[in-house]
């Protein structure tokens, strides 16, 4: 059964809130703290670090109790809608930090909400990706759901990356840390209306019937799945460099382009290109297959890179050159993303027939897991990076050395995380069409016999 366009619309919308909540931390969060509470950016590179690689290990086993879950609303609903609210909460809280806390109580306040927050949204996120494979069969039902998802999730991104810094200084009368508290309550209504649509309009399709799995079979299926493990460290590499330059993107534009404002722009025409580079993928598909348009679309994102590597050399704060280079990055960026969720979600059906477990839940919580490693490696390599470099916040004009530095933050080291991606997936992975073909009739049997015996 085919999802109606309603169901595939209302499941994108989830993604809008959910992402303008990660954008919001992932962008802003080392910011807030560095530069509004005064905290120096190594302290938040190693408590970035220790709290995603400690949530991010939490992460499969999220994945096994959501495949454990039984109840008449389905196994990813409830725990969508739980972790929701929690995570709601507890972004409110990380962005209002009291104004008497200082030194260590400081210091413990931020890293309890950290964690908090990384935890419950891992409640979330798990759940939701998971719902893909539950929902659609290999082919374009999933991938149109995929690209409708992604693109929502890259309109909320872009949304909270583009305007946070326009609207702080707005809602708090001049004062950030008032203004970043207000923005965080607005995206906390946000986040709960979106995700309930969500929730109010997409069921489960496919229930299907396997024999009860013990969690330690559920783990041996999962790293018995080596196509689920390629997905993950190619998407460990690639993120981990799109995140760096993420989180070290308001210095590079401040001291090195020399205009902050023009992040701002940035940000918004790679978002609305990314979400444009999404929605092109089904036509795209028409001629290439999935892996060769992969490899392309990070080429692409290395174009790009070197482009504005050459700008930043060169001082050059040219407007159209500038968005012309955000466009050539997030274009490539936006299809990688969405071809990683397909590529995830076939090794679900891959696993289910190679090693007898489905698990959508604890497969896909390796792609929240990935998510966090990748963002906390980014986060270390800046936080740590930026006092190596001896960036000085207080400096209006930083040193040759510091700036270059920056550049190479910024762009060098992810562009050999990407070339380095690239080359991994493109000799490990398998998957083609004909392969998840063959795939599927097998599954197709397979299936059929285990309705039998039970």
């Amino acid at each position: 059964m085919r999802l109606s366009t309603g169901e595939k619309v209302s499941y994108g919308v989830g993604a809008v809130g959910k992402d303008m909540v990660y954008a919001f931390v992932a962008g802003f969060l080392m910011y807030y703290y560095n530069t509004v509470l005064g905290v120096s950016a190594t302290f938040i590179g190693v408590l970035f670090m220790v709290a995603r690689v400690f949530d991010a290990i939490n992460d499969p086993f999220m994945g096994v109790i959501v495949e454990k879950t039984r109840t008449r609303f389905g196994k990813f609903r409830p725990w969508l809608m739980i972790g929701t609210l929690v995570n709601a909460l507890v972004l409110y809280a990380m962005y209002s930090v009291p104004s008497g806390l200082e030194g260590n109580s400081l210091l413990v306040y931020i890293s309890v909400a950290y964690i908090l927050w990384g935890t419950t949204y891992t409640i979330m996120d798990i759940p939701y990706w998971s719902m893909i494979p539950a929902i659609t069969e290999p082919g374009k039902d999933r991938e149109n759901i995929s690209v409708i998802a992604r693109s929502c999730a890259g309109f909320g991104f872009a949304v909270a990356t583009s305007l946070t810094l326009v609207v702080v200084p707005v809602l708090g009368g001049g004062d950030e840390r008032l203004g970043f508290s207000r923005v965080a309550l607005f995206i906390c209504i946000m986040f709960i209306i979106t995700i309930g649509v969500t929730i109010k309009n997409v069921k489960e399709k496919f229930n299907i019937k396997e024999k009860a799995a013990t969690v330690k079979d559920m783990f041996v299926a999962l790293f018995h799945n080596d196509q689920a493990m390629v997905v993950v460290i190619a998407i460990i590499v690639f993120n981990a460099s799109l995140y760096l330059t993420n989180q070290v993107a308001i210095y590079f534009f401040r001291y090195d382009i020399g205009n902050v404002a023009l992040f701002g722009l940035f940000a918004t025409v790679g978002g609305a290109v990314q979400i444009l580079s999404m929605v092109s993928l089904p036509l795209i598909r028409k001629k290439f297959e999935c892996k060769k348009i992969l490899i392309g679309a990070i080429i692409t994102t290395l174009v790009g890179y070197a482009m504005l590597f050459i700008l930043g050399i060169l001082n050059i704060q040219n407007i159209i050159l500038l968005c012309l280079a955000a466009a050539v990055i997030f274009f490539g960026f936006g299809m990688a993303t969405v071809l990683t969720t397909i590529f995830l979600a076939d090794t679900v059906d891959y696993g289910e027939w190679k090693n007898g477990q489905r698990n959508e839940s604890v497969v896909f919580s390796l792609q929240t897991f990935v998510v966090k490693l990748a963002s906390a490696i980014s986060v270390l390599i800046a936080g740590v990076g930026l006092d190596l470099i001896k960036l000085d916040q207080d400096a209006a004009v930083q040193t040759a050395s510091t700036l270059g530095g920056l550049r190479f933050i910024m762009i060098i080291i992810p562009m050999a995380g990407l070339v380095l991606s690239i080359l991994f997936f493109k000799s490990k992975y398998k998957l083609n069409e004909s392969k998840m073909n063959e795939i599927m009739s097998d599954l197709k049997v397979k299936r059929e016999e285990v309705g039998n015996d039970l």
